[in-house]
C-alpha cells in the first residue's frame, strides 16, 4: 500500500467535509445556492469514494493510484464550481470553516 492511499483518504474526507458544511449553511440560511451545492455534494462525494477505491485497490499489474487521485481532484473541482451566495462578512476563520453562518431560518421549537 502506497502513501498515496493516505493522500486519497484525506482528499475524500475534505470532499465530505465541504459537503456537510454546505448543507449546514443551507439549513441555517435557506439560500438556494447552498441548497444546490448540498445536492451536488452527494455526487461529488460519490465521485470521491470512487477515486479512493481506485487508489486503494491499485496493484502493481494494474496501477490506478494516479487515476484515483485525478478523480478526487475532479470531484473537488466540480464542488468548487457551484455558484454560492456570499454569506460571510465579518466572521472569524473558525466560523467560516465550520459553516457557522448567520441564522436566517428559525427551526421549529427554537426561539431566538
Amino acid at each position: 500500500m502506497s502513501y498515496l492511499v493516505y493522500v486519497a483518504l484525506f482528499g475524500m474526507v475534505v470532499v465530505f467535509f465541504l459537503w456537510i458544511r454546505d448543507a449546514r449553511i443551507f439549513l441555517r440560511t435557506g439560500l438556494p445556492g447552498y441548497r444546490n451545492a448540498a445536492y451536488r455534494g452527494v455526487f461529488c462525494g460519490a465521485l470521491a469514494i470512487a477515486g479512493f477505491a481506485f487508489t486503494y485497490f491499485s496493484t502493481e499489474r494494474f496501477p490506478t493510484e494516479l487515476l484515483g487521485l485525478g478523480i478526487i481532484l475532479a470531484s473537488l473541482y466540480f464542488q468548487g464550481k457551484i455558484a454560492r451566495e456570499k454569506v460571510f462578512s465579518g466572521e472569524n476563520t473558525w466560523d467560516r470553516l465550520t459553516g457557522n453562518a448567520p441564522r436566517k431560518i428559525t427551526p421549529p421549537g427554537r426561539e431566538d
